[in-house]
């Protein structure tokens, strides 16, 4: 299913189609399918990613958890690229 038909319950139009102005009478029955298609695909979305969770936590170790006022080492190996013009010696040594 393309993400425009599962937004849009049809296909793209293509070309230079005259559209109806009369009322559509099945418009409950097109919004409904909609409606499902964008369940079906926000399910199978979740499940993608609790499996995609699921296999980066069993490679992943234990991490630890920081709390504000906990004291960290922080590497400023990168930090003399994005401190380019504003360097800091206290931080880029």
């Amino acid at each position: 299913m393309l993400p425009f038909q599962a937004n849009q319950g049809q296909n793209p139009r293509m070309g230079f189609e005259l559209r109806k102005k009369k009322k559509y009478k099945g418009a409950e029955r097109f919004a409904e399918r909609i409606r499902s298609m964008q369940e079906e695909a926000k399910a199978a979305l979740q499940k993608v990613q609790e499996d995609m969770k699921q296999y980066a936590d069993r490679e992943r170790g234990e991490v630890e958890e920081y709390r504000v006022g906990n004291l960290v080492l922080v590497s400023t190996k990168d930090l003399k690229y994005q401190m380019a013009e504003k360097r800091t010696e206290k931080f880029t040594e």
